[in-house]
């Protein structure tokens, strides 16, 4: 794999990557009505736009292992990798981590990212969960895989004078990665650059989700053509974030999934190259 897929060997063992050597790749929540009906037949769609890494949300969890060899099988000819997988909090259970720890192996993946958590009324609570994805870090560490979060506009948002991705930063473990969801961040009147470079090594992947303070668009705007600085995010992620690799996330738009899931791409590149 290692020969066949240079772009992102090359990206994750340098730590610092060139910006031609970081892969885009797709979270599939951005598909996910097409998904359902063909998972196979959606990936290989979205490879063949272009796409380099995909990223499996929620559902996945229900597969067998025979079904995520199938996956994987899919992917390995397409040459396509799934670098991170979305996750409920309750993937890291006890009863259930064996089963997230099988099918990330199998999938090829380096990060089991936890997608959302409650929001917690205080610090305390989002201290506990830090102490959890700690926890999960510590036992999937012996089977190469690391523990990821992904944040949602509740993270920027000041509880008892703080705000809890701070807590969340500064509570877990350095190889926890902090998964920026652009979009969120900016709608919560954050600024994504500024926690960027707040977190050197820390922003290893980042779903690059627009958002237009439109009330009628929301994050229903395309890339680029939202509030989003993309020049200001690449040369923060790229120079001390540690990005290893970009995903586009999209919930929809004027457009049907998988062609918007293409203008997204089209519109990445363009922009990324421009940076």
């Amino acid at each position: 794999m290692s020969a066949a897929l240079p772009w992102v060997f090359r990206g994750i063992a340098s730590g610092l990557a060139s910006s031609t050597s970081i892969p885009v790749g797709l979270e599939l929540y951005s598909v996910r009505d097409a998904l359902q009906k063909d998972s196979q037949g959606t990936v290989r769609a979205v490879a063949q736009m272009g796409y380099q890494v995909v990223e499996f949300y929620g559902p996945y969890f229900s597969w067998s292992e025979a079904q995520a060899k199938d996956m994987r099988k899919l992917m390995d000819e397409l040459r396509i990798r799934c670098l991170s997988t979305h996750n409920d909090e309750d993937n890291f259970s006890p009863t259930k981590i064996e089963h997230t720890k099988a099918l990330n192996l199998i999938l090829g993946t380096k990060y089991v990212v936890q997608a959302w958590s409650d929001p917690k009324p205080t610090l305390e609570g989002w201290k506990g969960l830090a102490d959890r994805l700690n926890d999960a870090a510590g036992k999937l560490a012996p089977a190469g895989l690391k523990v990821g979060y992904h944040n949602h506009d509740a993270e920027w948002k000041p509880v008892e004078g703080k705000r809890p991705i701070e807590i969340l930063a500064a509570n877990t473990k350095p190889e926890v990665m902090l998964q920026l969801d652009v979009g969120t961040c900016l709608e919560a009147g954050a600024d994504p650059v500024a926690w960027i470079r707040a977190n050197p090594g820390r922003i290893r992947s980042i779903h690059c989700k627009d958002w237009s303070p439109d009330p009628n668009i929301g994050y229903k705007t395309l890339f680029g053509e939202g509030k989003a600085d993309w020049m200001g995010i690449f040369q923060a992620a790229e120079s001390v974030g540690g990005i290893e690799y970009y995903l586009i996330e999209q919930e929809g738009s004027r457009y049907g999934e998988l062609e918007t899931a293409r203008r997204c791409l089209e519109a990445f590149r363009k922009t990324h190259e421009g940076s």
